[in-house]
């Protein structure tokens, strides 16, 4: 399965200031898979220790953060001595073990040779809980579940990304309705890389349902496993509440959807917690569109979305014959899956910031703004091809801003002050928004 965090693994191995890597994402995106591929591919050797229940590794690192002595002990634990030129060292579950954090630390300030790549899955958890953490001695990858063109390849359909990424928009119209069908098939699959790998062996919708709701099982698991005995309620709440919020007109997140007369103190740690895991995405409102969006952030005002839109149309038990219905698919649910959709794809981007903007008496509402570090640009999000998009122009009208973004069901066209981007190809935004920085 082609991930470009493959690439992105690649330039840091080859990186001549490189640190320890941490790997963050919500649990089964593919953490464990990407380490272990990279390792076989690109060194000789990989030690892979797993911290979940490791007793041994435990009171290795308990007894001591001394480099020499914790590379003798994992020479141990491998059978064999580590070259440290040619071995990847993989720590995964770090967050079991703690001091197995905090010794990144001094791998980095003592052993720099050493090349290690760590993941957690609740590693964000680990860290509200007093864990040392290795500030600046580290670097972070964040993985996403598969893209959308990512999904394509999976598919056999590497060409139809190509296309896409060369910007020949006018081909790629020529196969417009192939590009419709693996994107409805997108929103019923999703990213997971377990639904996805089933998905292109199979092509079976009900498997990929059973899978679905074998991860939303294991993550509500978690949720009793890991969490604190008093927030799993309220943890409940907050995520089955998601789909109700997202079908709103508005989609801001409204406490009292949660449970009537529901306070966003009572809420804060379920939040947190959900946030921390990667399962939930917390995007803000900015009350105006200026650089740095940060110092604009309203903390009262914000929109909740899921990790990966497939488990969102499994939660809301989107039917299959959806699937033949034209474009209908774009308009359920009250566009709530585009929405979904986008952001996921936008997540995905390295480094840009993402918001979304209303005036004060919500008259207008953009659906995202993101800041690429020199401009803000207004993303409008159409579930279908009725391109009215007053809120957009009323924002052009007050803002000013160098380039907008409609993404619709409609092809690519480019005008004055408007993209027009078909939203099987809102991959190529990152592309858009860096060609000038």
């Amino acid at each position: 399965m082609y991930r470009t965090a493959m690439e992105q693994l690649q330039r840091w191995k080859t990186k001549e200031r490189r640190k320890p890597l941490i790997i963050r994402g919500a649990r089964q995106v593919g953490k464990t898979w990407l380490m272990k591929e990279f390792g076989s591919n690109a060194y000789e050797r990989v030690v892979y220790i797993n911290f979940d229940n490791n007793e041994r590794m435990r009171n290795l690192f308990e007894g001591g953060l001394e480099v020499e002595r914790l590379v003798t002990g994992l020479e141990l634990y491998a059978g064999h001595k580590i070259d440290p030129d040619n071995t990847l060292l993989i720590f995964d579950e770090v967050q079991e073990v703690p001091k197995a954090l905090t010794s990144l630390k001094y791998f980095n300030e003592d052993a720099p040779q050493y090349q290690i790549v760590c993941a957690g899955s609740l590693l964000g958890v680990a860290l509200h809980q007093g864990t040392s953490f290795p500030v600046g001695k580290v670097e972070f990858l964040d993985l996403y579940p598969l893209s959308f063109f990512e999904f394509m390849t999976a598919m056999d359909k590497r060409q139809y990304v190509e296309l896409l990424q060369k910007g020949d928009f006018d081909m790629a119209a020529a196969f417009r309705r192939d590009y419709i069908d693996l994107l409805k098939h997108y929103y019923y699959v999703g990213g997971m890389p377990e639904v996805v790998q089933a998905f292109a062996d199979n092509r079976d919708f009900n498997e990929v349902r059973e899978i679905q709701q074998r991860i939303l099982s294991a993550y509500e698991q978690d949720f009793s496993k890991h969490a604190p005995n008093e927030a799993v309620p309220r943890i409940r709440m907050l995520w089955n509440s998601i789909p109700a919020q997202l079908a709103k007109e508005n989609k801001k997140f409204i406490y009292g959807l949660i449970k009537e007369g529901a306070r966003a103190k009572e809420y804060e740690l379920a939040m947190l917690w959900l946030t921390d895991c990667g399962l939930v995405h917390k995007i803000p409102r900015v009350s105006a569109p200026n650089l740095p969006l940060k110092a604009y952030e309203d903390l009262k005002a914000f929109k909740l979305f899921l990790v990966d839109v497939g488990l969102l149309s499994c939660m809301v038990g989107l039917r299959q014959d959806v699937l033949l219905d034209g474009n209908e698919l774009f308009k359920e649910f009250k566009g709530a899956l585009t929405e979904q959709y986008v952001l996921q794809q936008l997540k995905t981007i390295r480094d840009l910031n993402i918001y979304y903007w209303t005036a004060e008496r919500g008259t207008a509402e953009v659906d995202f703004v993101i800041d690429n570090g020199m401009d803000v640009i207004p993303v409008e999000v159409k579930a279908e091809q009725n391109l009215q998009a007053k809120s957009l122009k009323m924002y052009r009208e007050k803002f000013r801003p160098k380039m907008s973004i409609r993404t619709s069901m409609t092809d690519y066209k480019k005008e004055d002050w408007l993209l027009n981007l078909p939203l099987w190809a809102v991959g190529d935004v990152g592309g858009m928004v860096y060609e000038d920085v």
